[in-house]
This record gives C-alpha cells, sequence and structure tokens, in this order.
C-alpha cells in the first residue's frame, strides 16, 4: 500500500508524514514523523526553540477493513526554556492525532468513549473485541466524563432513586425532562441532600418523581413553589403492579371460569371409582412442607423475622409469607409452579380413556395412541401416569387459565389499531 494513500487516508490535514507500511494479514504498521511546528509548555504555553531529543510511540488507530492499525509516531521532547517553570522539558502533541497519557488517536478515542456512553462498561467491550478495538471495561469507564451541571435547576425536573450497588447503596439521578438528559446524580437518596441540590440550583418548576416520602419533604423544605406530579412510568408500574396482585388474588376465580368452559364443551366422561385424590410428592411440594414446619417451630420459639431468615437462609418476605399463609393455599400454590410436562396437552385424552375402559387398558396402546396424535415423549412417562391414575395421586386436568402477566398486558399495552 502506498505511503501517499495511506496518508490522505488515515492523516487528512494533519501534520505529519508517513515514512514506512507494514503490511501483514491482521495489523497495519505505519511509521510516521511529526512535522508540525514545535509545541508549547503544558504548564507556561511557552513555545519551544530548542530540541531535546526524539522517540517513538505507539498509537492504535481505528480498524482498516478487517486489519488494526498501529502508528508508530516518531516526535520530539523540546526544552523549555521559562526560567520561573518548573518544567525542564516536554513532548510534542500532534494535533488532531496524539494526546498526552493517551495510546490511542484522537479520533478512536473518540470512537470509544462513544461506545461506552451509549453501552457502559462490558457491553462496549465485547462489542469493541468485534470491531478489533483494543479496549478493555475499565479503560472505556475512564473515558467518561461527568456532565457539567448547570447553576439552575430545568423548568421541569425528573428525581429518581437508582442502584450502585441493589439492596445496599443507592442514589438519586436528576433528569431534565424536557431535554431528556442527565443533569447530576446525588451521592445517596435522602432528603437533606436532595434538598440542598434543590436550595443551590433553584428555577424548578414542576418535579416530577415517585412517591417516596424523603423526596416529597424534601421539594416541601427547598422548593415549596414548585408543582410536584407523578410521573407516566411509575404511575403505569403501579397501575401494572395493582392489577398483576388482583390477578393473583382472583386467579382461583379464573380457574373456576375456565373450567366451566371446558366442561361445556367436553362431554363428561362415565363415572368411574377411583382412590381418593392426594397431593402429588414432588420435590417442591416437599420442599413447601419442610420449609412450613421449620419456620413455624421457630416462630413458636419466639424467634423474630430476621433470625429466622438468617438460620435458614432465606429471605423476610419468604418468611413473612410462610408466617401469613395457610400450609394448604402454599401447596396449591407450589402446585401451579409445576414445571411444564410434554405429557400435559394430552392427558385429558388418556383419563377419559382410562375412565372409559376401567381402568383396564394397555400403557403401549395408549402411548401409541397419543403418538398418532403428536405426543413426542416416552413411554415411561405415559406409564408413570397411568400408574398415579390408578394410585390415585395424579394431578386433576387443569383447564388453561391466562396468566396475570397476559392479563396485565391488555391494559398496559397500546391496542392495534
Amino acid at each position: 500500500m502506498a505511503s501517499e494513500t495511506v496518508e490522505a487516508v488515515l492523516f487528512p490535514g494533519i501534520d505529519v508524514r508517513v515514512e514506512r507500511v507494514s503490511d501483514s494479514s491482521d495489523v497495519l504498521v505505519v511509521e510516521a514523523v511529526s512535522t508540525a511546528r514545535p509545541g508549547r509548555c503544558p504548564d507556561c504555553r511557552k513555545q519551544a526553540r530548542r530540541m531535546h531529543s526524539t522517540y517513538q510511540r505507539a498509537l492504535n488507530e481505528g480498524p482498516l477493513g478487517p486489519r488494526r492499525v498501529i502508528v508508530r509516531l516518531r516526535v520530539r521532547r523540546d526544552f523549555c526554556d521559562r526560567e520561573n517553570c518548573s518544567r525542564k522539558t516536554f513532548v510534542e502533541q500532534v494535533p488532531g492525532l496524539s494526546e498526552r497519557h493517551r495510546g490511542s488517536s484522537t479520533g478512536l478515542t473518540g470512537w470509544l468513549r462513544s461506545i461506552a456512553v451509549e453501552l457502559g462498561g462490558r457491553p462496549a467491550a465485547r462489542l469493541c473485541r468485534r470491531l478489533r478495538l483494543v479496549a478493555g471495561r475499565t479503560r472505556l469507564l475512564r473515558l467518561l466524563t461527568a456532565p457539567t451541571v448547570p447553576d439552575r435547576a430545568p423548568r421541569v425536573l425528573g428525581v429518581d432513586e437508582f442502584a450502585f450497588r441493589k439492596g445496599c447503596t443507592y442514589g438519586t439521578v436528576l433528569v431534565d425532562v424536557e431535554a431528556g438528559w442527565v443533569v447530576d446524580v446525588l451521592p445517596d437518596r435522602t432528603s437533606e441532600t436532595f434538598a440542598a441540590w434543590l436550595s443551590e440550583h433553584p428555577g424548578a418548576e414542576s418535579i416530577c418523581r415517585d412517591r417516596a416520602i424523603a423526596y416529597t419533604k424534601a421539594v416541601r423544605e427547598a422548593a415549596p413553589e414548585a408543582l410536584e406530579v407523578a410521573d407516566r412510568w411509575h404511575l403505569l408500574q403501579n397501575l401494572s403492579a395493582a392489577v398483576e396482585k388482583t390477578c393473583h388474588q382472583h386467579r382461583d376465580c379464573l380457574r373456576k371460569r375456565a373450567e366451566e368452559e371446558t366442561v361445556s364443551e367436553v362431554p363428561e366422561p362415565p363415572p368411574m371409582l377411583l382412590p381418593p385424590p392426594e397431593l402429588p410428592r414432588t420435590q417442591i411440594i416437599e420442599r413447601t412442607r419442610h420449609r412450613y414446619k421449620d419456620i413455624h417451630q421457630l416462630l413458636e420459639k419466639r424467634w423474630t423475622i430476621s433470625a429466622i431468615a438468617r438460620r435458614l437462609n432465606l429471605d423476610r418476605k419468604t418468611v413473612r409469607r410462610f408466617r401469613d399463609t395457610d400450609l394448604d393455599e402454599l401447596l396449591a400454590s407450589a402446585r401451579e409452579r409445576r414445571p411444564y410436562s410434554v405429557l400435559e396437552p394430552f392427558k385429558a385424552y388418556l383419563n377419559a380413556r382410562f375412565t372409559e375402559a376401567q381402568g383396564q387398558v394397555s400403557g403401549t396402546r395408549l402411548f401409541l395412541e397419543i403418538q398418532a396424535r403428536g405426543y413426542c415423549g416416552s413411554r415411561q412417562v405415559v406409564r408413570k401416569h397411568l400408574a398415579a391414575l390408578r394410585a390415585g395421586t395424579a394431578e386433576p386436568v387443569r383447564a388453561d387459565i391466562l396468566s396475570p402477566c397476559k392479563i396485565t398486558s391488555w391494559i398496559m399495552v397500546h391496542a392495534a389499531p
């Protein structure tokens, strides 16, 4: 590749001269020398008149096709002739190409900073590896600089908390709602810190926030004239949580309705005397029984919720739920969380055939029948289900009901036109 072509592509308008190009399958090494005027001292800004020495520094440049580009740039070290300047020598910087303490060119640094702004640390590092850019997550995060905080708060200020470390350390993010960019980040989520910021940055006419009491207190103290409003995201989140909670509370009603519709569509099989049904001894059922027993034994000994949670390595919410909920309801909830079986769509057919034959039916024959209808599981699964039917431990076939998340989506998602 000709030196003139490389110089025109990589260094347009930059005072360098390409002396040599080494081309290989994956790396392009460009040796260049600076032709700019002598630089200025970074401390006293006096232009250099004498050269101390020269040395070569390596700069990573943006990739050229599938190959990495490394620029070996020869620069000058100059004397600073001002007597009262503490710096005796300094290295020149080529405008548009090199910066102090940077291992990459100015253009590549701008690329990396843009990638870090959009993706953050680890995702940005993964993208850089695909683009053949040498940059780790730590280096990418160091390129990010804090924005300048304006003297006055925006007209519409958004306030919300976020987690530096979830469950441990939280902060507060302040956003200009109209412009859509972050104004400032506070180190915690206390009312004192937010009130101090509002006092130092007046001008907020409306403050969008969640229902946190600390932010309300700060607004009343430092900006009583501002209008407090709940932002749309938190309104939708609260509505979604309320709808989903209601669906969970009335799940039995939904199931009853679905079972009534199923019964009206499917003819009822002839009655058959089977052993009384029992709750199957699955792993989650047994775990629920043991956990309920352990928690209530410790409660009888007057243990606190926190102590029980530490002893059993559980969350305190889990301990409260087992304390305040009946065992039957917990077992029913555990049974609903059973994993979906490949046999599930065919259980109604198997139960009907089993009842018609008064239990005298071959498992192989039923296996072949449901296999012709699309069953792709093993024969052993069918035999286990028939054995559970004979023993009376098989779960009843339940009608499919909509999940609370699906019902919530009907309210939260825009309807198609």
